[in-house]
């Protein structure tokens, strides 16, 4: 979205208004010209279309913004000021204005159905659109558009740096994996032990050793292995083969490392994995590092298959951190397991009465989950804080579907936004930007104190900091303020 010419449209807007006493609902105007800009294309006033207005007002906007379908009239009344002054601005012809007013007449009498229709039920998705795509990663090793620093070895006190638990590929993969290693045709690993065993020794020679350049080709790199190794240990995660070759460069010094050529060599060691311009620790460095960690009395936990929990075990799980890639096969493993019902049903037992952000984990599993569900998913209708969830998987599988209530839109939309504290509180910037575009209205927000939901005064606060728009962050102040009163009294 250009963010630039929507404010300036809307600045137009309001001296327009002015000049000629026109009252100007900015507020839904800008909505109308973000949603616009995001999904159809719209770069400027003069973009918009008579087909426009039928894609925002009875398609995008019934999925995007929760509105009860009362609230029509007011949005289809922002659009005809807006239509006003795109003629009166000259930004479209007298033709295409007609053809607007025209197209706009018949929108006003479909839009409250469109609003009320629950297969249009889209709070779920605007929500999570303002979470970000992110919404399962609950820790994530690198943060969004950062790169490690690699430059500094961490504190060797395990301490002041205890390491992250890991995934470890089981025993017999690990066997077969040795067998893939180039540096063990050239240098076998000695017989009589078991191969894993003698593995983690040749590895603590690498790391321990003054190796004299036999592993990467520079003595001063293969002294500096093992703050590389136990950096990427720490990470979990696939990092750019940059940010590893700057790694290299401060230690080689002048004239700095020849990358490929030591990458290249850490691959025929087993120990590093390169991926077109990412790189990571092989199953089998993961191993034998923990090994040897463990050999230095230093703790070096192992993190659980999840998919071999129970719900619980797989929500919780998730809720500690787990890299995106690990986190979907646990989760398409766990679901696999299991026909789509019992899924559900243990997932929805594990939601009911957990706080926000682990009933929306298991939401968001179940959402993945096809109409052979159903049953187990309407046993929930009776349960206060999972009906609205309920109800939207329903309609959006095309199921009979009770119809929300104002009370439970303003929950769910509260419920929704509590999950999506997490990640606001990790990148606020991307928080705002996202509100800005997919938030919740102020109507909507004035009327959120009333909601009967621990989280309420959290999430209004959280408003009231990220929306960018000073009415409507000063109507979720304001709500606020009544809510944590009425919590007090």
């Amino acid at each position: 979205m250009s963010i630039e010419w929507v404010n300036q449209a809307i600045d137009d807007l309001r001296a327009w208004g002015r000049a000629r006493e026109v009252e100007v609902d900015a507020d839904e105007v800008r909505l109308l010209c973000d949603y616009a800009s995001d999904y159809l294309n719209v770069n400027e006033l003069g973009d918009f279309t008579p087909e426009t207005f039928d894609e925002l007002l009875l398609s995008i906007y019934p999925r995007k913004v929760i509105a009860p379908p009362e609230s029509a009239p007011e949005t289809v009344a922002a659009a005809r000021t807006l239509v006003d002054h795109l003629n009166e601005a000259g930004h479209v012809s007298a033709a295409t204005v007609a053809l607007m007013r025209e197209r706009l007449d018949d929108i006003a009498t479909r839009m409250p159905g469109a609003l009320a229709d629950e297969a249009n039920f889209g709070m779920a998705k605007s929500l999570f659109s303002s979470i970000g795509p992110e919404s399962l990663e609950q820790s994530v090793a690198i943060p969004s558009g950062e790169l490690p620093d690699l430059g500094e070895a961490p504190c060797d006190c395990p301490g002041c740096t205890p390491l992250p638990a890991v995934r470890l590929a089981g025993p017999d993969e690990l066997r077969a994996a040795l067998a893939g290693v180039p540096m063990l045709a050239v240098e076998p690993l000695p017989g009589g032990d078991d191969p894993l065993d003698a593995w983690a020794a040749r590895v603590a020679r690498l790391l321990e050793q003054d190796t004299a350049g036999a592993v990467t080709g520079s003595a001063e790199l293969d002294e500096s292995l093992y703050d590389l190794f136990d950096m990427l240990y720490r990470l979990q995660v696939r990092v750019p083969v940059t940010v590893v070759g700057d790694y290299l460069d401060e230690i080689a010094g002048d004239g700095g490392a020849d990358l490929d050529a030591v990458l290249g060599r850490l691959e025929w060691s087993g120990m590093l994995q390169v991926s077109g311009d990412t790189a990571e620790l092989t199953p089998l460095g993961v191993w034998a590092l923990r090994e040897h960690y463990l050999s230095l009395g230093v703790e070096a936990p192992q993190a659980p298959d999840l998919a071999e929990t129970d719900a619980r075990g797989l929500i919780e799980g998730l809720l500690e951190g787990v890299p995106t890639e690990l986190a979907e096969a646990d989760i398409d493993r766990w679901l696999s397991g299991r026909v789509p019902g019992e899924a559900a049903a243990e997932l929805l037992a594990a939601a009911s009465g957990a706080p926000a952000v682990a009933r929306g984990i298991a939401i968001t599993i179940v959402d993945r989950l096809g109409a052979e569900a159903e049953a187990q998913i309407r046993d929930y209708l009776e349960d206060q804080e999972l009906r609205p969830h309920a109800i939207h998987w329903l309609a959006a599988r095309g199921l009979p579907a009770p119809q929300l209530t104002q009370e439970e839109l303003l929950w769910v939309s509260v419920d929704m936004l509590a999950l999506a504290m997490p990640a606001a509180q990790e990148e606020p910037e991307i928080f705002a930007e996202n509100m800005a575009a997919s938030g919740p209205p102020a109507h909507l927000i004035e009327e959120m104190w009333r909601v009967d939901h621990p989280d309420v005064v959290d999430v209004l606060e959280l408003l009231g900091r990220s929306i960018t728009d000073g009415t409507v962050a000063k109507a979720a102040r304001k709500a606020a303020f009544k809510a944590r009163s009425r919590a007090i009294r």
